[in-house]
């Protein structure tokens, strides 16, 4: 960003004007006990001066004796500036709908924090619904603020909408760092009504506009602005490695499988992928496939749909964030105005409305933690009880999606963990919701297969060649014992796997040292 543009006034409301301030003022409205409603998703466009003001008004209170601590609530994660940082101050009481932050990770797992772990979906609507209490202060980043008062939205949306609308208070945070060519690159819907009132949302096309470029707020509720300068908190990317494009080549050919069975176009259908390193090895094995004139409905932008976009590959992208690498970051801030009119940045309600999803056909592929020999999914939990970070948005895409594929490497923690068990420890999507599952030995397409039939598939296609010999024993021997035959459990064992790694540290028997096997490619 050039020495002008940082100069350039970024708050020309005169109203608006009249209440900037520092972040030590702003954060003085927040009180012990309060529900405060933060920006940020993923890293992006999360507040970066009132966090760290709250956090030290709060360490200072701690020290006197005195009790101080908030609920936060989020669109996503935000970055440790903010989780972190008052988590390692102890300011954190409940926490919704996701995180990732290890200091609050930790806390949470301690029983110190109340974690309460939601679709994405359903943060907005059920903040609405009045199910989460009253939302005392809101805490927005936002990259202008307009002589109307009109808002112009950050590097993410999430679910600043919402908090903006129901909080009592609001304190806006205007950062110089987002481009101000980000005018434009957002569509806000405010059409979104309570039951019973409620009509469909006319959205048919990834890229079709259905609300404004701004965020609005009542004026009235705004008791304080403050000016910031600093970077989002992006994450470097670590370069596939074998076992992520090994998924991301089964993943692919597998389209080609569906493309050349008639069940979808050449042009696919909208993707959606979550956030990691297999995420990005998908886009860029599509970067070197045959396939063109793609769209995405997402969550997040990572760096591999901005090669996509680059190459023309990718049309456009819906999304509710950028979750782009350091590099990642200094291309699109070299080059935004190109990207202006491809990408379009809403509220979470919308990036992940089921509705949507389900009207617009996507491609949904997320990662996992576990999944059993029946295709039970655990995307959150390891070992039945400590949280990760959480179920996000792949609820909402899974159920939902045209065609949805979990993927996880086949072993964890050096091969003493199986990520395909007999029973997973958690569930967050059922059976009944999980159509393809990917690992580096292969890929099980689940689609009209009864429970047996799916076992099967699994471990002869997903389990690692070390645990694959104790899947199939447990499995033969449920077919013999287990009191019913549609979907034979021994409910003595089933957990086994999971108390046995608690107990010695691994799930395995005795201690394996064979080589992975070759990944196989789909039927």
């Amino acid at each position: 960003m050039s020495g002008t543009d940082r100069l350039l006034n970024r708050i020309t409301c005169p109203r608006l004007a009249t209440r900037v301030t520092t972040a030590e003022a702003a954060a003085e409205v927040v009180a012990p006990g309060d529900s405060v409603g933060i920006s940020g998703f993923t890293g992006a466009g999360h507040p970066k001066a009132v966090p760290a003001a709250l956090a030290r008004r709060i360490e200072a209170a701690h020290a006197r004796g005195e009790e101080f601590r908030i609920g936060l609530w989020s669109g996503a994660s935000t970055a440790p500036e903010v989780d972190g940082l008052l988590a390692s101050v102890h300011g954190i009481d409940r926490r919704l709908p996701y995180s990732s932050d290890p200091t609050l990770r930790a806390q949470i797992n301690d029983g110190d924090v109340d974690y309460v772990d939601t679709h994405l979906s359903h943060s907005a609507q059920h903040m609405w619904f009045g199910f989460y209490g009253n939302l005392d202060v809101a805490v927005v980043e936002v990259a202008a603020i307009l002589p109307n008062g009109l808002l112009v939205p950050g590097s993410s949306v999430g679910n600043n909408k919402t908090w903006l609308d129901r909080a009592d208070k609001v304190v806006l945070e205007v950062n110089h760092w987002q481009p101000r060519d980000l005018e434009g690159f957002h569509d806000i819907y405010y059409g979104t009504r309570l039951p019973p009132h409620r009509g469909p949302i006319q959205l048919m096309h990834p890229l079709q506009r259905i609300g404004d470029p701004y965020l609005r707020v009542d004026p009235d509720k705004v008791v304080a602005v403050v000016e910031t300068d600093a970077p989002d908190r992006n994450t470097p990317l670590s370069p596939p490695d074998a076992d992520s494009t090994a998924m991301a080549d089964l993943l692919v050919d597998f389209l080609r499988h569906e493309v050349a069975k008639g069940r979808m176009p050449p042009d696919l259908l909208p993707l959606q992928s979550g956030v990691g390193n297999v995420a990005n090895a998908v886009m860029a094995g599509l970067l070197d496939s045959e396939f063109e004139h793609l769209t995405a409905f997402t969550e997040v932008i990572q760096d591999g749909m901005l090669d996509l976009l680059d190459s023309g590959k990718l049309t456009s992208v819906s999304a509710t964030s950028f979750g782009l690498s350091p590099a990642g970051v200094r291309r699109f801030l070299d080059n935004v105005g190109s990207y202006k009119g491809r990408i379009l940045l809403r509220s979470e309600e919308i990036s992940n409305h089921p509705e949507l999803v389900r009207r617009l056909g996507v491609i949904a592929i997320n990662g996992m933690l576990e999944a059993d020999i029946y295709g039970n999914v655990n995307s959150t939990h390891v070992m039945g009880s400590s949280i990760m970070n959480g179920i996000g948005g792949s609820g909402d895409f899974a159920r939902n999606a045209y065609l949805n594929f979990f993927v996880s490497p086949s072993t964890a923690k050096g091969g003493r963990i199986s990520s395909i068990v007999p029973m997973v420890s958690h569930v967050d999507h059922t059976e009944h919701d999980v159509a393809v599952v990917v690992t580096e030995q292969g890929l099980a397409d689940l689609r009209g297969l009864a429970p047996r039939r799916r076992a099967e598939l699994v471990i002869e296609r997903c389990a690692h060649p070390d645990y694959r010999p104790l899947l199939r024993d447990y499995y033969e021997r449920a077919l013999r014992e287990s009191p019913g035959r549609h979907t034979p459990h021994l409910l003595g064992e089933a957990l086994s796997w999971h108390q046995r790694y608690i107990e010695t540290g691994t799930m395995a028997l005795s201690p394996a040292a064979a080589a992975p096997a070759l990944p196989t490619a789909p039927s």
